[in-house]
């Protein structure tokens, strides 16, 4: 308790004093006086419990000090490859220098065991490479201080991606540390074009930015692009990509999102492989991808790792889902107002009957209920898992069963809203479930008054709308407007992988090809095209060249 007295004491006595301007831009050398660097050095980090400042005697010498925040490095790692050898006497290293000139040079070849460091001359460049982890050596005599890189910041380990569940395929995800998101796109892209550009962005978190492409793939327009609007970026902290999101994205106002994210890196790979780019910032567990279309959006990795059969029927049904979640609320509004004689008769008779007690019209009663829903899947979310998914199922059993009993929803009321509800959950990307979620009140609200002409009205807006949206100088709604035959291929259906010859054309890469005209397609067509049977599973000479099985 005393001691967080003199904290408050201290902290306000120093208030009253003006507060220190930043440096000016400009070199500034260092000082030939420990001391003297020492204190300037503290005066612009302040007072932090964690900064550590680490007098000793160099090689039993020379005055030395090592200045680090201990939050971000490995003190034993210190003690082992830095204090140690650095602490031990001059007799003990044969070669040693007889002056200052070459004693950095000596540190850094003979006596330290660190992969990663430099030596600075440059004062201003010192309290930023302490606030990054780096470890500053100062030597009494010397202009120069050694920046060793001895950064280490505890993360959760590589986990199954929370956001994008798949049935077969990698269970690894991306975690928060930079490093580590890399290591796992180089396990996988194991190519010597491999470029990966990072630099820092926010005035005050200096957050590291990594922009990854391929460069025999990639087109040279593409990577500018988003390095210029990466670069056009000011603000004062980057917590998340998600910033970064919203800076370079074409259209900011659009529900649409135009930018994709995801968890898994064997998706980023597959991208970086049809030439996109991906962009990683340090702390954040997601990478962007673009330029992203409208397709990407309701595709999964179950679409490529399932057979092509599998994954076409899969993605129909999302697609059918996708309708279900923006059209079917709107379509049964319009035509219970408008145009009830479109249904069959028995249907339109077990509709009015089950309506028969509810004292709102349809359109609000269907806004009614989804408001609720909306609210209920929000309140899922937010609250712990144990208790999120029991509120979820409780939630929609009582309140639907409550709202039919008390006149406020009829029964196929709540049917629709949750065929709607439901379809929306198959959307793979949460962002454009968001989306679709956001323009199904427009089209509900436009059904109710003016029923199948405000539903036609909303289709073609958003339609419209679609059709002018860009991502990085590519159409939207590409494969479809404009498109070519070869880009349909993995569209709405998803054809053999040994069809997909080529990358889509509108991203304009710098190698056309995945594979060369003339390979052959799978098993049956590699026989085939030798001029064999596809009925013998081995060589007919296989018994002649290896001998029987049974031998």
């Amino acid at each position: 308790m005393q001691a967080w007295k003199e904290k408050y004491i201290s902290y306000i006595q120093k208030q009253k004093q003006p507060y220190p301007a930043p440096p000016e831009p400009g070199k500034e050398k260092l000082s030939l006086s420990l001391s003297a660097n020492l204190e300037k050095l503290l005066n612009r980090l302040g007072q932090s419990s964690d900064l550590v400042v680490r007098d000793f005697l160099l090689f039993g010498r020379y005055g030395a000090a090592l200045v680090f925040f201990s939050s971000l490095v490995n003190q034993e790692q210190i003690q082992e490859h830095i204090l140690k050898p650095l602490m031990a006497r001059s007799d003990d290293h044969p070669g040693f220098p007889d002056n200052l000139a070459g004693l950095s040079h000596y540190i850094w070849n003979t006596a330290l065991q660190v992969t990663q460091g430099t030596t600075e001359e440059d004062w201003s460049a010192l309290p930023s490479g302490i606030v990054k982890g780096q470890l500053i050596l100062l030597i009494e005599g010397s202009a120069e201080a050694l920046v060793l890189d001895m950064r280490q910041v505890d993360t959760r380990g590589v986990e199954q991606p929370q956001t994008e569940q798949v049935i077969r395929g990698p269970r690894e995800g991306y975690v928060e540390k930079l490093e580590n998101n890399l290591s796992l796109l180089r396990y996988r892209l194991q190519s010597t074009d491999f470029r990966i550009e990072i630099s820092p962005i926010g005035a005050r978190t200096q957050s590291r930015v990594a922009l990854c492409y391929l460069d025999s793939l990639a087109g040279p327009k593409l990577v500018a692009e988003v390095m210029r609007r990466i670069s056009m970026i000011q603000t004062d902290g980057i917590i998340d990509a998600g910033y970064i999101e919203q800076f370079i994205e074409d259209q900011p106002l659009s529900p649409f999102p135009q930018v994709q994210s995801t968890e898994r890196p064997d998706k980023t790979v597959a991208a970086l492989l049809e030439g996109r780019v991906a962009v990683l910032v340090d702390g954040s567990p997601f990478a962007l991808i673009v330029p992203a279309l409208f397709n990407q959006f309701f595709q999964t990795v179950d679409d490529y790792t399932e057979r092509f059969i599998m994954g076409s029927l899969i993605r129909i049904i999302r697609l059918i889902a996708l309708a279900f979640s923006l059209f079917f609320p709107a379509l049964y509004v319009s035509v219970i107002s408008f145009n009830p004689e479109l249904m069959p008769t028995d249907f339109a008779v077990a509709i009015s009957g089950g309506r028969a007690g509810v004292p709102f019209p349809a359109v609000l009663e269907v806004l009614i209920m989804e408001v609720s829903m909306e609210v209920l899947r929000e309140a899922t979310i937010r609250l712990p898992q144990m208790i999120g998914g029991a509120l979820s199922i409780v939630g929609v059993l009582v309140i639907g069963q409550a709202a039919v009993a008390a006149g406020l929803a009829s029964p196929i009321t709540v049917v629709i809203v949750a065929l709607t509800t439901i379809g929306s959950f198959a959307t793979p990307a949460y962002n454009a479930a968001i989306a679709l979620r956001m323009l199904r009140f427009p089209l509900i609200l436009l059904a109710g008054m003016f029923g199948l002409y405000g539903v036609m009205i909303g289709t073609i807006l958003i339609i419209n709308h679609l059709l002018f949206l860009e991502s990085f100088a590519v159409p939207y709604m590409s494969p479809y407007i404009p498109g070519k035959w070869r880009d349909w291929k993995d569209s709405l259906v998803r054809v053999p992988l040994w069809w997909m010859r080529s990358r889509p054309s509108f991203l304009h890469t710098r190698d056309n090809s995945r594979l060369p005209a003339s390979t052959p397609g799978n098993y049956t067509e590699q026989i085939l095209q030798q001029g064999g049977e596809t009925s013998e599973p081995f060589p007919a000479d296989h018994n002649a060249a290896g001998g029987s099985r049974n031998q």
